[in-house]
């Protein structure tokens, strides 16, 4: 096998926009996931079945199908109805946020849950509200219990992003495969991108792993 190190060279300013596109999107998806994760969450906890019954409905869709198939609905059908015109940048990060708030959205609930129901009975039994009980007493110890599998979402979010190629947001992978359709490689494009991810991945676990032990000690 003839591996080209010159090949990847020439690639890298190319790679090295792709990984800044790719942390953008998924930190944009993140950010945005996590808040109306948040909201989603607390909407499919109300009593009231029938006012809770779109939020389940949206946990039920964007967890039960494949995120490709989000992005090319999203990409092909949604976005040019908002905005009359598609843009893949604009669908890849909405694509992102409502899958990953999908699944935040029930880290939430059971990171809220969680808490023991006298937590918000002596709350309001202080004269807080229920909004000011869940701020102030409920999500500081449901946020502690739910770093992990927040990390974990947050990880995942960052490979799926590689599926946004497919829909020629520059990111990571569609200049892998933009190298491999030039030079008809396979092992330089891939491994590199793989390299890539996996630096990310390893970053991202390093960061949320010093920010667990950081709350696990206050």
């Amino acid at each position: 096998m003839d591996f080209r190190f010159d090949l990847i060279r020439d690639y890298l300013p190319f790679f090295l926009e792709g990984t800044l596109y790719t942390i953008g999107v998924s930190l944009l998806g993140i950010l945005f996931g996590t808040i109306l994760g948040l909201l989603i969450g607390v909407g499919k906890m109300l009593k009231n079945k029938l006012l809770a019954f779109p939020f389940i409905l949206f946990i039920t869709f964007f967890r039960g199908t494949p995120l490709f198939v989000q992005i090319l609905l999203i990409h092909f059908g949604l976005i040019p109805l908002v905005i009359g015109q598609t843009s893949a940048i604009v669908a890849g990060v909405v694509a992102l946020t409502l899958n990953a708030s999908a699944y935040i959205a029930e880290i939430f609930r059971a990171g809220i849950q969680s808490i023991d129901r006298g937590q918000m009975e002596a709350a309001r039994s202080l004269g807080q509200t229920h909004l000011q009980a869940m701020r102030y007493v409920i999500l500081p110890q449901a946020v502690k219990r739910m770093i992990p599998p927040l990390g974990n979402e947050f990880i995942v979010l960052l490979k799926d992003s590689s599926l946004l190629a497919v829909i020629t947001v520059p990111e990571l992978m569609y200049w892998g495969r933009a190298f491999q359709g030039q030079y008809y490689k396979i092992w330089e494009p891939y491994l590199t991108a793989a390299l890539i991810y996996l630096i990310l991945t390893l970053s991202m676990s390093f960061i949320l792993d010093r920010i667990e032990k950081r709350l696990a000690t206050e």
